[in-house]
């Protein structure tokens, strides 16, 4: 009985009260969809990243007096390595052969050469986890010791640069989160704290009659929570509306934007966070009063 009168006391009170309801709303829907333009910015960047370590490779130059078996020796020990995902074998034809590909137009470059002058070579991929600065330096360093080794070369700024990025844009989104997050429960408790004293003559009366502090504070709780809840429900449909825009429209212009994926865990997080945030404010707003 007293939830029902909760559910029907918030919902009565989102209809009289409903011009400062719906600016609440109104201001909660903005703030949501901030975080989530953020956070579908931050997303697609992210997935950007994750596909930067399969593009991240070590290459280890060999001597050129090894011997087949020696070459396979070497090939078969760093197969075995847990950090090294992939282990390709480039022989000195193949080297410029690629060299004449990429040249292309300046192929010319190496015309009148009496010999080859590239070395054989093993391209390294590394597992995901290992793509970091520290990590790459460590395994060229373990590399080189293996006998038969000339020289490693590994991208140590771009594998700088990959975890670098990926801690920022982790940081970045948690400080967003938390900042919108912080203007999202302050407007839910200046508007409960609003409504409690629009309605403190009947709030009186039911203390009168022996309500509880619980049965009294219930329904601004449900209504804080009903305001996130659909401040969060329109975030997702302008978020929506943002993707498509973006995908169909923009993309006939920028056509890399078709590529860019939504994330689907938002169609329930939103509303999830928006109740969240507004029952915290409403118990900070209703806490701070007397009853």
């Amino acid at each position: 009985m007293s939830m029902s009168y909760s559910f029907k006391s918030a919902f009565q009170s989102l209809c009289r009260e409903k011009w400062i309801n719906i600016l609440s709303i109104l201001t909660v829907t903005s703030s949501l969809l901030m975080i989530t333009l953020t956070f579908f910015t931050l997303y697609n960047i992210e997935l950007f990243t994750n596909r930067l370590p399969e593009r991240f490779s070590m290459v280890a130059y060999l001597k050129n007096t090894l011997t087949p078996e020696e070459i396979q020796n070497i090939t078969s020990t760093l197969q075995k390595r847990e950090d090294i995902a992939a282990v390709k074998y480039i022989s000195k034809e193949d080297a410029l052969t690629e060299l004449r590909q990429t040249l292309k137009d300046s192929g010319y470059i190496l015309e009148g050469l009496d010999e080859n002058p590239l070395s054989t070579s093993i391209e390294l991929k590394l597992k995901k986890d290992f793509v970091t600065a520290n990590s790459a330096k460590q395994i060229s360093d373990d590399i080189r010791k293996i006998e038969g080794i000339d020289d490693v070369y590994y991208g140590e700024k771009i594998a700088e640069a990959i975890n670098l990025l990926k801690k920022s844009l982790r940081n970045t989104s948690l400080i967003i989160f938390i900042i919108i997050s912080t203007g999202v429960i302050f407007v839910i408790y200046s508007t409960v704290k609003i409504l409690f004293y629009r309605r403190k003559s009947e709030i009186e009366i039911l203390k009168l009659l022996g309500a509880t502090k619980g049965f009294i504070r219930a329904p601004f709780l449900i209504e804080g929570g009903l305001i996130g809840f659909s401040g969060g429900t329109l975030g997702i449909i302008g978020a929506l509306l943002f993707y498509f825009a973006v995908t169909y429209r923009l993309s006939k212009v920028i056509p890399i934007l078709k590529s860019l994926a939504f994330p689907l865990e938002i169609l329930v997080l939103l509303p999830a966070i928006g109740i969240i945030l507004g029952i915290i404010g409403s118990v900070i707003a209703i806490g701070r009063l007397r009853l």
